[in-house]
């Protein structure tokens, strides 16, 4: 679960997982840039002060040498743990390494302070500040901030006791170990609040990473957020595969939705097919937040691919149209409409080795076409759906649908894929239903500049048309078309490995989304509409 960081937040075990290295070496490189900044303050007010002074010996004077060498210590605190990520024992060495050499350094400083200018409050001042800012930014457990403060605490005490110990400069004997004694005081206290402070912040961490724990799944980074949860990356406690959460929060969507969402991952872990999203997991939380874990697709959606390469070759299009077809053929045949086909549920990623593997995601808006499905889990007296692919008996008769509106959606798509643009612009929604409803579509060959191929058009056209009864009768119907005209067939390996190689990097990179409402699932109060 992403945070305000830059870096994905962990635990701070001595494990050193991935994730736990990480977001410490960011911690500590932050840590190492202020300290630098803080005492790179420090050390220009000092030269200022004497060159204002008309003090033109600063320069060769010893003191400001130790501060700038306090400067150049956190500088490389935060040279060495940025970049590439390093191992978790690497950065607490850094770490550690910083602290000692930077607080050596000011205790030294302190051995040329002359006496009228308290040079143990001066040490103790600066090291607390550095102390304090290391508690603020490095996680870290109690016990490891007070062994080093004890460390750094000694190291003080010790030279401001030997460095009072042969001058009167405090009076009688014993002057030295009241400095030392008075020094010793103010460190424990340091010390004692550092500490505390690390415990706390220790423990809100950890409590965090609890509530980012999910069965065996830790979430990681955000991924995207639709109208029926929110997706994570996460990372299974023992597996290595990579996983997608998908979660639903009780208290925004209500119990009734929880139940849907249940649903949904019910009647989706009933599909096998190679191009249907494969779903691990399931369970709740035991605040109840309901989760799925799935297969992490590393990839791009269709509305990506048509975002940085505009609109596609005709055959790469009858080459994914095919995938998804085969994969609402299964659904329909266990009876589930997945309602929401479009370019964003369609994912293009790479597996064993072959690129443009289509995969159908986010079955959010599955109905169960079968006798027996609870009327109360499938929100009757509402449609849902995304306004630029739905089919006109979604708009008009939400009750009679079946796997023909999944059909028309795909048309809608892919006749999207062919011309850069969905079938029925609006200026909102409503007006685009309306389109779907009453509107004849153009030819895509009409709307780009070269020819679409007759037989990929005509099935195209086909699935596109108003009433159910005209268009394919099933996926596999549409699959068979497909596979006896010309155009399926000559999209292969080489051509997609050569456009992922010039548009790859740039289709994965995911953008904010768009604030157009037509191209994001809506859902109509049929109680309220009116059939015209």
């Amino acid at each position: 679960m992403r945070g305000t960081d830059s870096y994905p937040s962990g635990p701070y075990s001595t494990s050193g997982s991935r994730t736990d290295s990480r977001f410490l070496q960011y911690r500590v490189s932050q840590f190492g840039l202020v300290a630098a900044g803080m005492f790179g303050f420090l050390l220009l007010l000092r030269v200022t002060t004497d060159v204002v002074r008309g003090n033109f010996d600063v320069f060769v004077s010893p003191p400001p040498y130790f501060l700038l060498l306090t400067v150049l210590v956190f500088t490389g605190v935060w040279a060495f743990t940025r970049g590439e990520l390093r191992s978790f024992r690497y950065v607490r060495n850094v770490e550690g390494g910083g602290l000692i050499l930077g607080s050596a350094a000011l205790i030294g400083m302190g051995a040329y302070i002359p006496h009228e200018f308290n040079p143990e409050e001066v040490m103790t001042l600066a090291l607390t500040q550095g102390f304090f800012a290391r508690a603020i930014f490095v996680p870290s457990t109690a016990k490891r901030t007070l062994l080093l403060g004890v460390a750094i605490g000694t190291a003080l005490i010790l030279s401001v006791y030997t460095r009072d110990l042969g001058t009167d400069w405090h009076g009688p004997a014993g002057s030295a170990l009241t400095a030392a004694l008075g020094t010793a005081i103010w460190w424990t206290a340091t010390t004692a609040i550092c500490a505390a402070a690390s415990r706390v912040i220790y423990g809100l961490r950890k409590r965090i990473d609890d509530a980012e724990q999910l069965g065996q799944y830790t979430l990681e980074e955000k991924l995207g957020e639709g109208a029926m949860g929110v997706v994570y990356r996460a990372r299974h406690s023992m597996l290595a595969r990579p996983t997608a959460v998908k979660l639903l929060m009780p208290e925004k969507f209500g119990e009734a939705n929880l139940a849907r969402f249940e649903r949904e991952v019910q009647l989706t872990a009933q599909l096998t097919h190679p191009h249907t999203v494969t779903i691990f997991d399931y369970g709740r939380t035991p605040d109840g937040v309901f989760y799925y874990a799935m297969e992490l697709l590393e990839g791009a959606s269709l509305d990506r691919i048509i975002e940085v390469g505009g609109p596609q070759e005709p055959s790469r299009v009858a080459y994914i149209m095919d995938q998804v077809a085969a994969a609402l053929s299964e659904a329909h045949g266990h009876g589930l409409i997945h309602r929401d086909i479009k370019p964003a549920n369609i994912i293009l990623t790479q597996q064993g080795g072959e690129p443009d593997v289509a995969k159908v995601v986010d079955f959010g808006l599955v109905k169960s076409i079968r006798d027996g499905d609870d009327p109360n889990l499938s929100n009757t007296g509402a449609i849902a759906g995304t306004p630029y692919y739905m089919a006109p008996e979604t708009i008009l008769a939400y009750q009679e649908i079946d796997a023909r509106a999944d059909l028309y959606a795909l048309g809608a798509v892919c006749y999207f894929m062919l011309t850069g643009e969905p079938v029925f612009k609006g200026k909102n929604a409503g007006e685009i239903c309306t389109h779907h409803v009453h509107t004849e579509p153009v030819s895509p060959s009409k709307r780009r500049d070269r020819p679409v191929p007759a037989d990929l058009e005509s099935i195209v056209l086909a699935c596109l048309a108003k009433d159910p009864g005209d268009r394919p009768a099933t996926a596999g119907h549409i699959r068979a078309r497909l596979w006896a005209g010309n155009t399926l067939g000559k999209w292969n390996t080489d051509r997609a490995r050569r456009w992922w190689r010039e548009y790859g990097e740039e289709a994965k990179r995911r953008t904010s989304a768009s604030d157009d409402a037509a191209g994001h699932t809506i859902a109509i109060d049929l109680k309220r509409h009116k059939r015209g």
